[in-house]
């Protein structure tokens, strides 16, 4: 019998790679939920399910009803200022709607898979390891850790926490943009961009992120695993780097420190993950960064 898995937030870019690796998958049958109406044209003939991981009553009837032994949670409100500004609602969904989800798991025992962030760590010692102490400096960060809290400090042992860092890649329909197409199309008009050069990550291609939680699921690991690109960089180089793959001017691309930006949210400087555990325990092995761009549009 195939294993089932349910995927939330299907319509986001991580959901969509999931459908798109599951749908060629023959261990697994897979059911997309989605906020309103399914917006994955490429990929056809899936069962989707429109789902507010809101509403208790529907996470709960959805997930009886379909009796997953997976679910994989690629749900959030990762707009980073605007969960400083709509406190209410990033706490809705970051944070309430979890426990909606692993209360629902509890009771069927189907392992749940999180996806989580290096901004619950305050940037001081980057790149982090999984057992590394937390100190978001957002409220987005604060809300990501909170809910981490609710499966670490549980009593049921079959959960997941996969952490990641600023996610890339193309989608249909996607309603929020990534920080690769937005530099690759901010480069091609040529407008002067001002890029901070004090912030480091490790760009993670959204493919290999969606690799790393059906490995989870495949081998039913349990704990918390980083999952990351393996190449780390100033922001400013990541945006130089996209210039440089694709033959586009940068000469137009000056640097700026982050305290200049008066974000609303504040960033960790330095973040990065150590991924020896995810290699180790479950075979994960990301791209660089240029064979991830040469993989978009694949």
């Amino acid at each position: 019998m195939k294993k089932r898995i349910l995927i939330t937030g299907s319509n986001g870019l991580l959901g969509q790679k999931l459908v798109k690796l599951l749908s060629k998958h023959s261990d697994f049958e897979f059911l997309a939920t989605s906020m309103g109406e399914n917006r994955i044209e490429s990929i056809k003939d899936f069962n989707y399910q429109s789902l507010d991981i809101t509403s208790k009553d529907q996470v709960e009837q959805v997930i009886s009803e379909y009796h997953p032994h997976y679910v994989i949670n690629t749900a959030a409100m990762t707009n980073v200022d605007a969960c400083e500004d709509a406190k209410e609602a990033c706490w809705e969904i970051n944070v309430n709607a979890v426990s909606y989800l692993f209360e629902a798991c509890k009771k069927i025992n189907a392992h749940f898979i999180h996806l989580s962030t290096d901004f619950i760590f305050d940037g001081e010692n980057g790149p982090y390891k999984e057992e590394d102490q937390p100190n978001p400096l957002s409220y987005y960060g604060k809300s990501k850790w909170e809910a981490e809290k609710l499966l670490i400090e549980s009593d049921y042992p079959k959960w997941a926490i996969a952490r990641t860092i600023i996610v890339y890649g193309d989608g249909d329909n996607m309603s929020r943009s990534n920080i690769v197409l937005w530099a690759k199309s901010a480069l091609e008009k040529g407008d002067p961009l001002t890029i901070v050069d004090d912030q480091f990550r490790s760009p993670t291609f959204a493919d290999d992120l969606a690799k790393g939680c059906l490995l989870i699921a495949e081998k039913d690991a349990t704990g918390i695993f980083h999952l990351s690109g393996k190449d780390q960089m100033s922001i400013l180089e990541l945006v130089k780097r996209v210039a440089k793959y694709y033959n586009l001017e940068d000469s137009f691309v000056s640097p700026i420190k982050s305290v200049s930006l008066n974000q609303v949210a504040k960033r960790p400087p330095v973040t990065g993950f150590v991924l020896d555990k995810a290699k180790s325990l479950l075979g994960y092995n990301p791209v660089s960064f240029e064979e991830g761009l040469s993989l978009l549009n694949n």
